[in-house]
Order: structure tokens, then sequence, then C-alpha cells
């Protein structure tokens, strides 16, 4: 009971933290741009808390902690309005009538806060406790271990799982870890050598779900505070190296070199949130800024209903001089949503099929 209590409130803090960071972003560059902000909302549904600031803002804390939104003033356009929301409009502070540029700005500027935020986290942790290495190749092979069996040794790297290319020693953790049992083989160099060594992984069960095993460890190098000005550049680095590693493992996932099991919902979320809560404020601030990262990714999509779909439209808007019809926008609209839908349910399924719910409910009815 303790563990879930941590993980639930761990995770509600994270995601609250990153959602506020993201939606400030939108909120920021509206009032920069003039647009007033009917809405600040962290979390969906029924409000449990709200309050108005001087602006006339909204704010309000939602019951369903899953994200966040920003309202813009006149965000919904003529087309879509009311008679009444259109009588309630204050000329010169709504969104729809200002300048593609300043529209596109708005939309822009909450992806673009992730980034600035993983950028400062990754700045304080570097400036306070350094940067620790994670060393590429294999500093201990496990006796009896899947490993040894294969005969890989100290000082390997591997560089291929399968058909998946190796993008360091956590993308070997991950990618073995959500391969329990499999049957493989490896890319491995080795001096001037490449060499290929079939291996099947362990099966070993923690929190409930089964994971793989390989067998190997990696040395860590602990790091040692820098000066904020080179721990500020040390973040930029980080962010860039982490974004670009992401995107890599996306396009894998997409072209068929990485399986799709590997991706993770909001249950696998929340679990990875309880469990860093427990390793210290280090491990948390990291977490966050990886996590910041993917949002602030995520949303860049070119995906109608995310923040990417819209500055699409709002590229061919100003290529064109006209806005992209209304039912373009519909149409595409429908497509995002339907496409999120069928993300969120997939990576749900593998989340609840990780920690064992299947293959408890399988047993259950034999």
């Amino acid at each position: 009971m303790h563990d879930l209590l941590r993980t639930i409130l761990a995770y509600v803090l994270i995601l609250g933290i990153l959602v506020f960071i993201h939606e400030l972003g939108h909120y920021l560059a509206a009032r920069w741009r003039g647009v007033k902000v009917d809405t600040f909302s962290i979390g969906f549904g029924p409000a449990l808390y709200r309050w108005h600031d001087q602006s006339g803002t909204e704010w309000r804390i939602s019951a369903i902690p899953l994200g966040g939104f920003v309202k813009p003033h006149g965000f919904e356009g003529p087309e879509d309005a009311t008679e009444e929301q259109k009588a309630a409009w204050i000329p010169g502070r709504t969104f729809h009538d200002k300048p593609v540029g300043s529209r596109a700005i708005v939309i822009l500027m909450g992806p673009v806060f992730n980034f600035l935020f993983a950028i400062l986290a990754f700045t304080v942790l570097f400036a306070v406790v350094g940067k620790p290495e994670l060393h590429g190749d294999i500093s201990q092979v496990v006796v009896g271990s899947p490993a040894d069996r294969a005969g890989i040794k100290p000082g390997d790297v591997i560089t291929q799982i399968g058909e998946t290319h190796i993008l360091g020693a956590e993308d070997v953790m991950n990618t073995v870890s959500s391969h329990p049992g499999q049957q493989t083989v490896l890319g491995i160099h080795r001096g001037a050598e490449n060499l290929s060594l079939p291996v099947t992984f362990d099966t070993v069960k923690s929190g409930g779900h089964e994971m793989g095993s390989l067998g190997v460890a990696f040395a860590i190098s602990r790091g040692r505070p820098v000066s904020l000005p080179s721990a500020f550049i040390m973040g930029i680095e980080e962010t860039w190296d982490k974004s670009v590693m992401t995107l890599q493992g996306v396009w894998q996932i997409v072209s068929g070199q990485r399986s799709a099991k590997e991706l993770g919902g909001t249950i696998r979320i929340a679990q990875l949130s309880g469990q860093v809560a427990s390793y210290g404020l280090a491990s948390i601030i990291s977490f966050m800024a990886l996590l910041s990262i993917n949002l602030g990714l995520i949303n860049l999509f070119p995906i109608p209903v995310l923040d990417g779909g819209r500055l699409v439209f709002y590229a061919c808007e100003l290529v064109r001089g006209r806005p992209v019809s209304r039912r373009v926008q519909e149409i595409s609209m429908q497509v995002g949503m339907a496409l999120i839908g069928a993300l969120f349910l997939f990576s749900t399924f593998n989340d609840l099929t990780n920690i064992g719910l299947f293959h408890w409910i399988f047993h259950a009815v034999s």
C-alpha cells in the first residue's frame, strides 16, 4: 500500500509539474501576443478548485490528472462559435484574429517550454551533483547467465539486438528487459572484430511482471559538479542528445527495427515515477527532464489535435495566403483523434501486459 501511494503521488506531482510547464508556455506566449486567456487548467474533467486572476483568466485544478489545457480567448474561430460566444469576444484580444505568426508562436511555445525545462533541470543536476557517465562497454558478465553462455566477455560492446541497432548501454537494458525469454542474435564489437552471438534472454519477475535478463553490467563513472556556465552548455547538449535518441527510437519502431511492444503509456509512466521517487531527488530531476523532452517531442509530431498538427495548418496558411479549409481541418482532426486514441489504447494494452494482468486473467479463467 505504501508503494502504491508513493507511485500515485509521484505520478500526479511529476506529470502535473510538466503539464504546467507546457501550458505555461502557451499561456505566456498568448499574453505576449496580446491574446486574452480564458482558462488555464491542470487536469481534465470537473474542477476541484478554481480562481480568477486580475487579467480574467480562470485557473483550475481538475479531477483527472492526465494532462491539461490553456484556452485562448476566441480560440474556436467565427465558423465554430455560437452567437453567445461571439458577443463575449473582446476586440483585438481574440486568438483567431491574430496574424498566423502570432498564432504559431502561441502553439509552439508549449513544447519549447518543455525543452527549456529539460535544459534547466540538467543544468541544476550537473552543477550540483555532476554528470554520471554510463559506459557502453560491458564491465561484468554474470557467471551462468545468458551472456556467459553466449560467449560475451568484459570489454565487448553490444551494437545490435536482433534487427534493432543499439544506441548505448541504456538502450541495451531497455531492449532486453522488454523481451523476456526471447531468442535472438547479438551484434558484438570486440576489439577490431564484429561478432554475431546467438542468445536467449532469461525471464525474471520484477514488481509483479516479467522482464528479460541478459546478465551483464555496465560501469558508471561518478560525475563531479561543474561550474554553472559549463553545466548550462552540458544541459543543452544533453537535451539535444536525448531528443535525437528518442526520435531514433521512434523511427526504429515505425520502420519495424524495434518492437512496438516497447511503447509505454500512462501506467508505465506512473510505475517509473514511483520507482525514481524512491531513488532520491537527483533521479527525480533526471526523470522529469527526460519525460519533459518526450512530452515536447510528442506534441511536435505533425498529427492534428497535437501542437505539431496545428503548426502544419499554420505553415500551409502562410504559404497559401489563406487558412486551410474548415472541411479539411475537421477531417484531419478526426483522423488525429483516432490515431491518438489508438496509440493510447495500444500503449495501455502494453502496460497491462507488462504488469501481467492478462497472464493473471488467463490463469484465473483456466
